[in-house]
């Protein structure tokens, strides 16, 4: 099974995404002012977005894992725990939910070794992303 890091994801993500607005805010913007007129809820779309990548830069300044002991090997453990569920989730289809949400954790834990790798550029995207988004706002 191919190693799931979900910050370096996140940041291959963010990137894309302000790649795209970088190149595209001054076609959307005046989209989204006209679709406003007729679905009001983009807007809603764009606050509640906002708040969101808001949320997610807050969660990561406060991950702090510089000094938790042993936890490389820890990482390692929900690795092997997600190659686990790997290989039972189809034997035991009626567990999917619980298989999912242990797999949910796991795949945060194994990842947070390299969080401090990517930590400073996925907050500066997020502020990258908020600004663009904000600027689509009539």
């Amino acid at each position: 099974m191919a190693d799931k890091n979900i910050f370096k994801q996140l940041k291959v993500v963010l990137q894309n995404l302000k790649d795209f607005l970088d190149e595209n805010v001054p076609v959307i913007k005046p989209a989204i002012q006209a679709l406003a007129s007729i679905i009001p809820q983009i807007l809603d779309m764009l606050d509640l977005l906002i708040d969101l990548m808001c949320d997610l830069k807050n969660e990561l300044q406060n991950l702090d894992v510089d000094g938790i002991p042993g936890l490389v090997q820890v990482s390692m453990f929900t690795k092997h725990v997600v190659t686990l569920l790997d290989c039972t989730d189809e034997l035991l289809p009626n567990q999917a939910n619980k298989i999912e949400e242990i797999r949910s954790v796991a795949n945060v834990v194994t990842s947070l070794p390299s969080l401090d790798e990517v930590k400073p550029e996925i907050i500066a995207l997020i502020d990258a992303i908020t600004a663009h988004l904000r600027s689509l706002r009539p």
